[in-house]
């Protein structure tokens, strides 16, 4: 088990939205945004949800009534609240709904960022594999028996991305997508170039050869251990 989260953010703002979703994409986390309540309903049978991070002035239901009903119908669930709501009474009604964290906007994404991976070892904590290699997010770094490798912020989110997925597959498109390019502009040649540039990565610091292979037709599959810090 690892530290990531499936995460949803529930924002009506569209920029800030954006914004929060590729910054914890960036992060490694499997994050979704939607801009009401209503829509965090239609997603409950295609995620697992383990943080929700949402605002207070939503259409429709309103945050607060939706972070008691999330509290009581799913305990374990992790909860921040960001709102531009700033009265002392506003965040104590915040955490008595149940909130872990009660921030006011504008909060940096950095913030933000060392929340959710505080919290995270509440909801997901990390269990130390002695065969696993160990990706540091915050250094950018992957280290193992052989020692200790840097990595672009890229590489980073590819691997902590493998070590969440479904069998740590990941589709052709879904690689593309996480390196910030399009389908239409970039080739199975390129992505191959970073597969490869990954893997050599892997085996730098203490993997066996081809510790990423090929799933033809389909993409690539992680079959190291990997724990991520």
């Amino acid at each position: 088990m690892n530290s990531l989260l499936n995460i949803v953010v529930v924002e009506d703002n569209h920029t800030l939205r954006k914004t929060t979703v590729q910054t914890l994409i960036q992060k490694g986390h499997h994050v979704v945004g939607v801009d009401c309540a209503e829509e965090l309903g239609d997603l409950k049978d295609t995620i697992q949800i383990d943080l929700l991070v949402l605002g207070l002035n939503l259409p429709g239901e309103d945050g607060i009534s939706l972070t008691r009903r999330i509290r009581q119908s799913q305990p374990n669930i992790g909860i921040i609240i960001v709102s531009s709501r700033t009265q002392l009474s506003d965040k104590i009604e915040g955490y008595e709904s149940g909130a872990d964290i009660y921030f006011t906007k504008p909060v940096s994404q950095e913030e933000l960022g060392a929340a959710i991976l505080a919290l995270s070892r509440r909801l997901k904590p990390v269990i130390p594999t002695a065969s696993a290699l160990k990706l540091d997010l915050e250094k950018l770094t992957l280290s193992g028996e052989r020692g200790e490798v840097g990595l672009t912020s890229h590489k980073a989110s590819l691997l902590a991305s493998f070590t969440r997925a479904q069998g740590q597959r990941l589709e052709n498109w879904q690689l593309i997508e996480l390196l910030g390019k399009g389908e239409a502009d970039y080739s199975k040649a390129n992505l191959e170039v970073q597969i490869v540039r990954l893997r050599n990565k892997l085996v730098q610091a203490g993997a066996e050869s081809q510790p990423i292979k090929v799933i033809r037709q389909l993409g690539y599959q992680l079959c190291v251990p990997v724990m991520v810090l």
